[in-house]
C-alpha cells in the first residue's frame, strides 16, 4: 500500500520551521494580506486539495495565519479555458498582495490579467518559452516561481522503462499540444535516447479525453510496445482514465508523477509536486515582506522521485530489477 512519503516528508520539513528564531517567523503586518490562488485542476481533485493544504500548512508555519494577518482566495478552473481566464479576472479584481498560480495554463491566465500584481507559479514547464519571465535569474516583471523544466527527463523515462520492461521495441508519448506547448523540450531528449537504445519513438498527440483510447489502443496492436504519459495539465486530469487504459490494453508506462502510481501506474518518476510547494510559501512570504518577484529567480526542480508498483508489475508479467526497487523512493506492494 502506498506510505505517500512525499506527503510526510513535506509536513515533517514543514515541523522544522517550528524551531525557526521568533523574529524570523513574526510578522509586524499592520493589515491583513490577501492572498490569490488559482489553480488548474477541478476542486474535486485530491491531488490538487493536498497542495493547496500544504500551501496553507506552509504559510502558517512561516507566520502567516488566515483570520488574523491574511486572507486566501481559491479558484478552481480545472480544463476550462473560459472558466481559467474569468476566474483570473476575478482573483486580480480583488487586487491581493500576491497570487499562485498552479500550471501553465493558470499562470498565464493571470499574467494576461495583471503586470503589475506579484505572480508565483508552480507546475510549469517552460516559463521563458511561455513569455512570463526573462530568464530564470532575471525573471524582470512581475513573475516568477518553481518550473518542472528537466529537458533530459524525456530520455529518463524511456531509460528507466527499457530498465523494468527490457522487450519494449515501440514507445509512444502522450500528451495534448494545447496543454503542453512545450512538448520539444520532452520530445527532443526522448528521440535521442530512442536512437541510441534501438527503440522506434511515436509522437502521440491527444487533443481530448474521446480519442484517448484510440491512441492507447493503436499503440497495442503490435507486441512490444510501451507508454510514455508527459506532464501537461490533460495528462494529470485525466490520469485515471490513463492508467486504467494502459492496464486494458497491457501497456508498460512510465508517468511523470508518483500519483499515478499510486492509483496502479507501473512506475514514475519526476519531481515532487510538494516541495514546489514548499519553496512557493517561501517566495510568498518574502513577497509579502516586501521582496520583487523580478529579484526572485526562477528555480528548477532539485528534487525526483522514482515509485514503482509492483502489483501492476506483476500482472503486466514485468520482473522488476532488484537495483531498480533500491533505487526507488517509495515500492508500492
Amino acid at each position: 500500500m502506498a506510505s505517500h512519503i512525499g506527503r510526510r516528508k513535506f509536513l515533517a520539513t514543514l515541523g522544522g520551521a517550528a524551531a525557526w528564531p521568533l523574529a524570523a517567523r513574526a510578522q509586524q503586518a499592520d493589515r491583513v494580506r490577501r492572498i490569490g490562488v488559482l489553480m488548474g485542476f477541478p476542486e474535486s481533485d485530491p491531488e490538487a486539495q493536498l497542495r493547496v493544504a500544504a500551501f496553507r500548512e506552509g504559510l502558517q508555519k512561516l507566520g502567516w495565519t488566515e483570520g488574523r494577518n491574511i486572507r486566501i482566495d481559491t479558484r478552481w478552473a480545472a480544463l476550462e479555458a473560459q472558466a481559467m481566464q474569468r476566474f483570473a479576472k476575478e482573483l486580480v479584481g480583488l487586487r491581493p498582495d500576491v497570487i499562485l498560480a498552479h500550471t501553465t495554463p493558470a499562470t498565464l491566465a493571470v499574467h494576461q490579467e495583471t503586470r503589475t500584481i506579484p505572480i508565483v507559479f508552480v507546475g510549469v514547464a517552460d516559463p521563458t518559452a511561455s513569455g512570463f519571465v526573462a530568464s530564470f535569474s532575471r525573471p524582470g516583471g512581475n513573475v516568477t516561481g518553481f518550473t518542472t523544466l528537466e529537458p533530459t527527463m524525456g530520455g529518463k523515462w524511456l531509460e528507466v522503462l527499457k530498465e523494468i520492461a527490457p522487450r519494449v521495441a515501440r514507445v509512444a508519448v502522450l500528451f495534448n499540444p494545447a496543454t503542453a506547448p512545450y512538448s520539444e523540450l520532452y520530445l527532443n531528449s526522448f528521440k535521442a535516447a530512442a536512437a541510441s537504445l534501438g527503440v522506434e519513438p511515436i509522437v502521440a498527440p491527444v487533443l481530448d479525453a474521446s480519442t484517448l483510447e484510440s491512441v492507447v489502443a493503436a499503440q497495442a496492436r503490435e507486441p512490444n510496445g510501451g507508454l510514455i504519459v508527459m506532464p501537461d495539465i490533460f495528462t494529470t486530469g485525466h490520469r485515471a482514465e490513463i492508467t486504467l487504459l494502459a492496464a486494458r490494453y497491457r501497456l508498460p508506462a512510465v508517468y511523470p508523477f508518483r500519483y499515478f502510481t499510486q492509483i496502479g501506474g507501473l512506475l514514475s518518476y519526476g519531481s515532487d509536486p510538494f516541495d514546489q510547494v514548499w519553496h512557493a510559501t517561501t517566495y510568498v512570504d518574502r513577497i509579502l515582506k516586501g521582496e520583487k518577484p523580478s529579484e526572485l529567480p526562477v528555480q528548477a526542480p532539485v528534487k525526483f522521485e522514482l515509485v514503482i508498483n509492483l502489483k501492476t508489475a506483476k500482472t503486466l508479467g514485468l520482473d522488476v530489477p532488484w537495483i531498480l526497487q533500491q533505487r526507488a523512493d517509495e515500492v508500492i506492494e
